[in-house]
């Protein structure tokens, strides 16, 4: 009995001292567990924001592979021992692109329709050097195409099938377009067909000096979406499966992508391209002046407190410019209110309008803001 009564005494004390432990230690993680804590454990399964991760691009994917095209250019020897000197973009298709002389050529890329009846949009260096192309649709039909016509100062070019009811895009407007938007790159890189990668803008308006030559245009939109040969002439889109721009260049010391990406944009693209369909080339107008890019050096020089804009160094006798009454040493700083930073963005604008247009040039003269109507020229010969 002494011993009964010893175990349930023994019992009591030890159910004591666990409740005790128990209570203390809740006590002790209430003391030492912040509010906020707690808030953040409560909310670990919530979804997060939209802004904090990539939509979804399968939509986007859809509408714009089928728009894109594969394109096959061959060349016999003689249009080989013609092209192949002269061809600033050779080494982007690989080895047997830039094959040399003494052999037929042959290159692949890619093209974007532009209208219902078979007009295809591509770069001028995938089809300059062709005797004949061959096209490949999503679908996988394969059709002979012919070049309507080709611009090399903006490496754009149209050619055309014989075809009806072809899918095209909406075109996006790539002057709204902003640093850090998501795109997608669409084409065929090394004969990989309907391939899509995707990436942000990065910079836009931006030059890499590829379009030697007088009249050359460069004010590409830089992306960081996977490109490689084969891509070129492909869609840029964005988001929503708009038509951003045609994929033109990748920036590279070893031929194949590397970090960068260029798209000539749609809004100049588009005008070009048009003009190609009516006319058979680019009816280009001129500002007619010569210019340099604003750096702090030369703002100090001019005394102006202004390091952005384009410096207007000399005018043509009889241009546009000349006319309207720009002078030398103005600087450009926008165009239809649209700020202008570099050359390649005063090129862009100029190059997306049309002989006749009326552009509204903002300057700064000595410090004095002025906005001056220029009539745009065509080149004078």
């Amino acid at each position: 009995m002494k011993n009964f009564l010893s175990f349930i005494f023994a019992g009591i004390i030890g159910g004591l001292i666990v409740f005790g432990g128990i209570k203390y230690t809740s006590q002790s993680n209430t003391e030492t567990s912040p509010d906020n804590l707690s808030r953040q454990v409560n909310l670990i399964n919530q979804r997060p924001s939209a802004a904090s991760f990539p939509g979804n691009f399968t939509e986007a994917a859809k509408k714009a592979m089928p728009v894109v095209v594969h394109i096959k250019a061959t060349a016999g020897i003689k249009s080989a021992q013609d092209n192949a000197p002269s061809n600033p973009f050779g080494g982007f298709f690989g080895e047997d692109f830039f094959g040399g002389p003494s052999r037929p050529q042959s290159g692949a890329g890619s093209g974007v329709f532009i209208s219902p009846d078979g007009y295809i949009v591509t770069n001028n260096h995938v089809v300059s050097f062709a005797d004949e192309l061959e096209v490949t649709t999503y679908d996988n039909r394969t059709y002979k195409a012919k070049v309507i016509g080709t611009d090399p100062g903006t490496d754009l070019a149209v050619i055309k099938i014989d075809a009806t009811n072809m899918p095209t895009l909406n075109y996006a407007d790539s002057d709204a377009a902003q640093v850090g938007e998501w795109v997608l790159a669409v084409g065929n890189p090394f004969d990989l067909t309907s391939t899509v990668t995707a990436g942000i803008i990065s910079a836009k308006g931006r030059s890499i000096n590829i379009l030697r030559g007088k009249g050359g245009i460069e004010s590409f939109i830089q992306t960081d979406a996977a490109v490689n040969p084969g891509n070129s002439g492909g869609a840029l889109v964005d988001d929503a499966g708009r038509l951003l721009g045609i994929n033109t260049a990748i920036a590279t010391q070893t031929g194949s992508y590397a970090g960068y990406s260029f798209a000539i944009p749609a809004n100049m693209m588009k005008k070009i391209v048009d003009d190609i369909i009516e006319f058979g080339s680019f009816q280009r107008a001129y500002l007619g002046i010569s210019i340099n890019e604003m750096d702090a050096e030369l703002s100090d020089e001019l005394g102006v407190d202004i390091s952005q804009g384009v410096f207007v160094e000399g005018l043509a006798d009889g241009g546009a410019a000349s006319y309207a009454g720009i002078l030398p040493r103005d600087i450009i700083t926008a165009v239809n209110n649209r700020p202008i930073k570099t050359v390649p963005e005063l090129q862009e604008m100029v190059g997306s309008a049309k002989v006749g247009d009326v552009l509204n040039v903002t300057i700064n003269r000595k410090g004095k803001i002025k906005e001056i109507p220029v009539k745009l020229k065509a080149q004078q010969r």
